[in-house]
């Protein structure tokens, strides 16, 4: 049998043989979900030898990610903003990106208490962020797809954020009349269903629900906070998560609506956050 330094070795040249970027990564993070240990471990006793059991449990997710599946599926788990999230089939698997929104939303909230609503919660990843950083807000996530906003509630239990929690439907549909939030965020569905992007990478293994909207991508915003300016409070507004072109669609929608409006970039440069504030 192989060395732990042998095995993670021969698989990352395999995931390197087939493009993977982050080809290392993959390997060392797959070999410690087999040995339930952690990263240190690997470097730390990199001469020990696996026993059959393990090399057969580590050729068959080694397998599984040359097949092109994500490793977030495969260990169940994907870090975002330091909280160690479950993940599933059923939800987006969340983006480094998506924790500049975090960024912005933490910086508009300001001093005391408040509420918060996460349209399209997925994983629970914005939510819970939000909420692990601000005990003073209450924050509610809403998803469509009920295994989506049951993950989301687990994930809240197990890192213990009782601030946080989740409800099952459509966009604004299980908001009681007249609650109020004093800020909305969301990372919704933007992608066109003929964009070739959905039979490359990750992506093929991610729900379409999380993923494809109608109307060349669009079709979201038309259902998107702007059509409920009446469910703020009026201190501050919204944030949008999405791609560059979306991004700017949405500001000029949202232009005859709010009092203020602009993009900010990601960490790779790109146009990708739309903010607001409704006139009042």
């Amino acid at each position: 049998m192989p060395t732990i330094e042998q095995a993670q070795r021969q698989a990352s040249l395999r995931f390197a043989d087939l493009g993977i970027d982050s080809a290392r990564i993959d390997a060392e993070v797959l070999l410690c979900h087999v040995l339930g240990k952690s990263r240190t471990y690997l470097f730390t006793w990199s001469d020990k030898h696996l026993t059959e059991q393990e090399q057969s449990a580590f050729e068959q997710v080694v397998s599984r990610r040359e097949q092109g599946e994500p490793v977030a599926y495969i260990v169940g788990v994907r870090e975002f903003w330091s909280l160690p999230l479950k993940v599933s089939t059923s939800t987006l698997i969340p983006r480094p990106d998506t924790e500049r929104l975090v960024e912005l939303a933490l910086e508009k909230m300001g001093i005391g208490k408040g509420k918060g609503l996460d349209l399209g919660t997925g994983t629970g990843a914005i939510a819970l962020a939000l909420a692990s950083e601000r005990d003073d807000y209450q924050m509610l996530g809403v998803d469509l797809q009920p295994e989506a906003q049951q993950l989301a509630t687990e994930n809240a239990d197990v890192l213990n954020i009782a601030n946080a929690t989740f409800l099952h439907g459509s966009w604004f549909e299980p908001i009681a009349e007249g609650e109020k939030f004093d800020i909305i965020v969301s990372n919704p569905p933007y992608i066109d269903e003929t964009d070739p992007h959905l039979s490359q990478g990750d992506v093929r293994f991610e729900p379409d629900s999380a993923l494809v909207a109608d109307e060349n991508g669009l079709a979201d915003l038309a259902i998107s906070p702007i059509k409920r300016e009446n469910i703020y409070n009026q201190r501050l507004g919204f944030l949008w998560s999405m791609a560059m072109t979306k991004v700017k669609r949405l500001a000029r929608y949202c232009s005859a609506l709010v009092t203020t409006r602009y993009q900010q970039q990601d960490y790779a440069g790109v146009d990708r956050v739309t903010m607001g504030q409704f006139k009042g």
